[in-house]
């Protein structure tokens, strides 16, 4: 697997610690550090956080057994060039803690979708924010949802201020049409969409209506819990959506659930036919996240094993520039024991998950297998925790992924919790796309 060189530092806090320590050593200052991570707590760092260092570059700590040769190949870079830019000779000897300075690679395009999930009458002040601050990092922004009534109309989510914000950063409006009824998937209605000629007539008809109305360019559709049956009917209605869209210039997309073959049996995943998607839409969203969920037991949310292996799955059914990585942005906080049937985890964000290690003196560690920071601590009830998130380390393990496997993109479930490492490290390795067409 080619090795990347990414232009910002990411450093993992050690005992003994301080911002000054860090930034001293990194050339750059504590202010500086503050401000781009939003670090909760400056004055108590937790063993095991990750902070992102803001260098053009990145430094390279020299390990037992290094040499300037196979730190160059690491970097893609030849022994000479190395020795060149960090002003030394090129049979150097190098002790072990030299800092090498490593130059910013070259970077790819990627197509970055969010999702942003108004709740009540209005987009609240707090999202419209979240909205802003992610827009200049993104290509699309997905309204969710517009749900689909029994009759074929749609009930529009509030969507207070976001063509306004999506429109000064140039990003793509994503209508987002949904299956939901009373807050859960609905199989009958599903049926009642997918097989009723006059009912689906009606809904395209009204989704092209509103799209017009509101200026979306994108049209996503998240069915989901279809009963098995309506397979082929769901791959037909998508055939007639897109051949109605393509007289508009829009483009369609679909949300996949995440399997690992075409025979993967359970309500969620039979009536979702990768090869049909891959050949009918313009790109998927492959649901890759929730294997640690609210009412499971303690685990990471998006572990990179079982994320890589839906995404290998989808390429032996679609090509990769179909392929868009489905990623979260929120952890969970379970109370222990964890039981079936008991309380469920409280979501929470990665800023959230610093902020209680540091109020309850615990130390971060972090799953190799799963790639994926986690800890443990005592509340003042005397209650045990165990906490899974996302941290630069995490993230940054699906961003090698979608460069091994040359997808289009990424998208984030959901705005309005707050992880600005993620927004720091796309932005620092890839160009966001930002105009969109059918192809």
């Amino acid at each position: 697997m080619r090795k990347e060189a990414f232009s910002i530092q990411i450093y993992v806090v050690k005992r003994g610690d301080s911002l000054y320590t860090i930034a001293n050593r990194y050339r750059t200052t504590v202010n500086e550090i503050v401000e781009t991570n939003e670090i909760p707590n400056p004055n108590r760092l937790v063993v095991g956080q990750t902070i992102v260092i803001p260098i053009a570059g990145q430094f390279y700590e020299v390990r037992a057994g290094d040499t300037l040769a196979s730190i160059a190949a690491r970097f893609n870079m030849s022994a000479a060039e190395l020795a060149r830019i960090n002003r030394m000779r090129p049979d150097a000897e190098l002790p072990v803690g030299l800092l090498l300075y490593i130059p910013p690679g070259p970077k790819r395009n990627l197509e970055v979708n969010a999702y942003i999930e108004p709740r009540g009458n209005t987009v609240s002040a707090a999202l419209q924010q979240a909205a802003r601050e992610a827009s200049p990092y993104l290509t699309y922004l997905g309204a969710f949802s517009f749900q689909v009534r029994r009759d074929g109309t749609l009930r529009e989510p509030p969507l207070t201020g976001l063509k306004q914000i999506a429109d000064r950063q140039n990003v793509t409006m994503m209508m987002i049409v949904t299956n939901l009824e009373n807050d859960a998937f609905s199989a009958e209605l599903g049926r009642i969409i997918l097989t009723d000629e006059n009912i689906k007539n009606t809904l395209l008809n009204q989704i092209v209506v509103t799209a017009r109305r509101y200026g979306f360019r994108d049209i996503h559709f998240d069915f989901e819990y279809l009963r098995p049956q309506d397979r082929e009917a769901y791959n037909q209605f998508l055939r007639e959506a897109r051949d109605r869209f393509r007289q508009e210039g829009w483009l369609i997309s679909t949300a996949l659930a995440p399997k690992t073959s075409a025979t993967q049996a359970g309500q969620w995943y039979e009536a979702h036919d990768y090869r049909a998607h891959g050949q009918i839409v313009d790109f998927v969203v492959l649901m890759t996240y929730e294997w640690g969920y609210s009412g499971g037991p303690p685990m990471a949310v998006s572990p990179i094993g079982p994320v890589r292996n839906v995404i290998e799955y989808a390429l032996t059914e679609m090509p990769a520039n179909k392929i868009v990585m489905g990623q979260n942005l929120y952890g969970y906080d379970w109370t222990l024991p964890f039981k079936p049937g008991g309380p469920l985890a409280k979501a929470i964000s990665p800023q959230q998950a610093i902020t209680i290690a540091s109020e309850n003196n615990a130390s971060i560690l972090f799953d190799e297998e799963a790639q994926a920071p986690y800890f443990r601590y005592t509340d003042k009830a005397g209650k045990q925790h165990e906490v899974w998130f996302e941290d630069a380390r995490s993230i940054q393990a699906k961003f090698n992924l979608i460069k091994e496997l040359n997808l289009r993109g990424i998208s984030y479930w959901k705005l309005g919790l707050s992880f600005p490492q993620n927004w720091l490290l796309i932005a620092d390795q890839f160009n966001i796309v930002k105009e969109t067409f059918p192809r």
